[in-house]
């Protein structure tokens, strides 16, 4: 007869997400895990299989808690005036957390090399494509713009959405206001 889990799934996998975003996803040993998920390795192995499949299933937490955002600017009707306030908000996510560590997928992008596994960038990559697509939507608002200009500019706000995550990490609200003015001038 299996055991019955001592543990809500949802809760030590949001407190692996947090170690995971403040640590990095390399320097996360299991140890460290087992401590701040509260759970023994036999437990963690047993419901999630390896670190990966831990920080697979943080990358998902991480996505819903970041939802409200993305489905916030998918029903806005504001074009670009609304990226540029998705931006905005993202900032203010990221502070209302405590961390000021940025983007949970950035850092992770950031950190992992060439040989890192498979499944994990595929998810990173999955994720940043459907940022880009609801900035694509968004710009589609505008009937003057062509398809072309549209994909370009989605693009860009991406690119500038992973610079303005990696610098939440260490630049003041000030300079990061001063970020996203600049960015918008050119779109």
């Amino acid at each position: 007869m299996a055991r019955k889990k001592k543990y809500i799934e949802a809760e030590v996998i949001e407190k692996a997400m947090t170690l995971f975003w403040r640590n990095g996803y390399a320097a996360t040993s299991m140890q460290q895990l087992e401590k701040e998920m509260g759970i023994n390795k036999f437990s963690i192995y047993a419901s999630f299989g390896s670190k990966n499949g831990v920080f697979l299933e943080s990358l998902k937490c991480y996505k819903q808690q970041l939802n409200f955002l993305i489905n916030k600017l998918k029903a806005s009707s504001s074009g670009v005036k609304g990226i540029k306030q998705y931006f905005y908000d993202f900032i203010s996510f990221s502070k209302e957390k405590n961390l000021c560590k940025g983007c949970l997928v950035t850092n992770t992008a950031n950190e992992l090399g060439e040989d890192a596994d498979a499944e994990i960038k595929l998810e990173l990559r999955n994720f940043t494509n459907e940022v880009r697509q609801v900035f694509a939507d968004t710009l589609a608002q505008d009937t003057r713009k062509k398809g072309s200009e549209i994909n370009a500019e989605a693009d860009y706000l991406i690119i500038s959405m992973v610079g303005l995550a990696s610098a939440s990490r260490m630049f003041y609200e000030e300079q990061l206001r001063h970020y996203i003015e600049n960015i918008f001038k050119n779109i």
